[in-house]
């Protein structure tokens, strides 16, 4: 803790001699500051501060996101698609059709009413096998069990949130920062909540992002380390450290390729990345002083990048999709022995030109989806959160002790208080880029390079607002950065220090009292109609 020390007797007899100019030392810090210092002063407080604080985070993110988890009993919005795909998945070893009143049936408990038929599904396996494990653990009838891997994938996020802000920030305090305006978003909590695919999207990108973070710096100490071997041995600087040697890429690959598996977005997060880790590489191989000509960092590193990277997605990819291969009955699953390729690349197995025949239908699908529906949105309006999706409305059946006419409803819309200005301080993280060149903004603003740009590329597609739950953590880094300049140091000015203090602490309270106030509508817990109502700041969020 910073604190100026007090003048000493003789400065201040200096001062006040005749003809000296009369000054005063400017307090640093602020009396929060000080105070912090004192309770800090023993080593059990500081651990309990190191632990205690990421422990409370996670343990209101797993409240938020647990309570009442299996309200409502029924498939909400999308659950009838995922649930049922993924437990054929886990009985059959691919998705299978149902009867037409399967929804129904399934949650009055007929659960094991699917078909051996292969059904036509547009999204890979992995989401489906995790929301599957978690039916077989806790019991298909039981809708916790539906929605639990969705629930605890949502949880260890906010956890890889504050791993990932330490490491950006080095920051504890903004550590918690980041992982509570994670842990009381409301986007956040409702798609921990709901057994879709998205929020596991989001995870395995954010370890995608967790990994190149950590091959930054593991490349940065083996470039250090072979320019100081080369400078002790008087050889000349050509090609830099040997580039195969990245574990931290290997890793990125295997958490990018389990993203694309779970839903084919995830493959711009791989592209966004990949670029990235070239792009980079080959200028901190220039400032290292590798002669661009000589070393040929461009045409060495992409290769090296790519075969370290890219190779490692596409098989974990294709890992995904064991149940379909070593099972018959998957949809496509006798393409090839019907119609097999011929000519040069006649040797292929036929289950993998049956899954390229697939996946050609399946690319089809995607970009000719136009299919008018009432929540879509426009994905330039997401970062405004303009037409959130209503996951389910009901009227509160009697016995819930909400008198009087009350509703159940699951909305996602975030908090607006935390989105909105993630949103501000994403703009200003490209402003920060531009004119300082700051790598920690350049490296958030790739998470929304990968998770957001390329929709902008659909606005005819029919898509939905719940899909920025892909590239919201970078929102919520992007926040914790402005927070964080916004706080100041502790060597900072008394009245600046302050005053950031004081203006981070009213944003933190206004936060969780909306959070509070709109948890009701995240977490379907029965309220009076007229409460639901306060709610709808905008007339699209009806």
């Amino acid at each position: 803790m910073y604190s100026v020390p007090p003048a000493s007797f003789d400065s201040m007899l200096r001062d006040d001699a005749p003809g000296a100019p009369r000054h005063e030392a400017t307090e640093r810090g602020s009396r929060i500051d000080n105070w912090w210092e004192r309770t800090l002063r023993t080593p059990a407080r500081q651990a309990l501060w190191r632990w205690g604080g990421p422990i409370a985070v996670l343990v209101l993110a797993a409240v938020l996101r647990l309570w009442n988890l299996g309200s409502p009993h029924a498939l909400v919005f999308d659950e009838t698609f995922y649930v049922k795909d993924a437990w054929s998945l886990w009985n059959n070893g691919y998705e299978s059709t149902w009867p037409d009143d399967a929804d129904e049936r399934f949650a009055s408990g007929q659960t094991d009413i699917f078909s051996s038929t292969g059904s036509y599904v547009v999204h890979p396996p992995l989401g489906k096998w995790l929301i599957g494990l978690g039916m077989a653990v806790m019991g298909a009838d039981s809708s916790v069990g539906w929605r639990i891997s969705t629930a605890v994938v949502g949880i260890l996020a906010v956890a890889l949130v504050m791993f990932i802000a330490h490491r950006l920030f080095g920051s504890r305090l903004l550590t918690l920062v980041a992982g509570g305006l994670m842990a009381i978003d409301g986007h956040a909590i409702v798609m921990s909540r709901v057994a879709l695919l998205d929020n596991t999207v989001m995870f395995f990108a954010l370890c995608g992002f967790a990994c190149v973070l950590l091959d930054r710096r593991w490349h940065e100490r083996r470039l250090l380390q072979t320019l100081a071997e080369r400078e002790a041995s008087d050889r000349p600087l050509t090609w830099g450290p040997v580039i195969w040697a990245r574990p931290w890429v290997i890793a990125a690959g295997v958490a990018f390729g389990m993203c694309a598996a779970t839903k084919w977005s995830g493959a711009y997060f791989l592209a966004a990345f990949g670029l990235y880790l070239v792009a980079v590489d080959a200028f901190a191989r220039r400032r290292a002083g590798v002669p661009f000509w000589a070393s040929a960092a461009i045409l060495k590193q992409g290769p090296a990048t790519f075969l370290l990277l890219v190779p490692v997605a596409v098989l974990t990819y294709i890992a995904s999709w064991t149940g379909w291969f070593v099972t018959e009955g998957g949809y496509d699953r006798q393409f090839a022995a019907a119609e097999p390729w011929t000519g040069a690349f006649a040797w292929v197995p036929d289950a993998l030109q049956s899954l390229v025949a697939y996946h050609q239908g399946v690319y089809q699908f995607h970009v000719g989806l136009s299919t008018p529906h009432p929540y879509q949105s426009n994905p330039w309006t997401w970062l405004l959160m303009i037409r959130p999706v209503a996951m389910w409305y009901e009227g509160a059946p009697a016995g819930t002790g909400c008198t009087g006419d009350c509703a159940v409803d699951i909305t996602s819309i975030a908090n607006p208080l935390i989105w909105w200005a993630g949103a501000a301080s994403a703009i200003f993280l490209v402003v920060r880029l531009v004119m300082r060149r700051d790598w920690t903004s350049g490296l958030i603003l790739m998470g929304l390079v990968g998770g957001y740009l390329p929709w902008l590329l659909y606005t005819n597609r029919t898509v939905f607002q719940f899909y920025t739950i892909a590239f919201e953590p970078y929102l919520i880094l992007a926040l914790t950065l402005v927070i964080g300049l916004v706080l100041g140091s502790r060597e900072d000015e008394r009245t600046r220090r302050t005053s950031g203090i004081a203006t981070v602490g009213v944003f933190g309270a206004f936060c969780l009292l909306l959070s509070a106030f709109w948890y009701p509508l995240w977490a379907a817990i029965p309220v009076p109609t007229w409460f639901v109502g306060l709610h709808y700041w905008l007339t699209t969020w009806i």
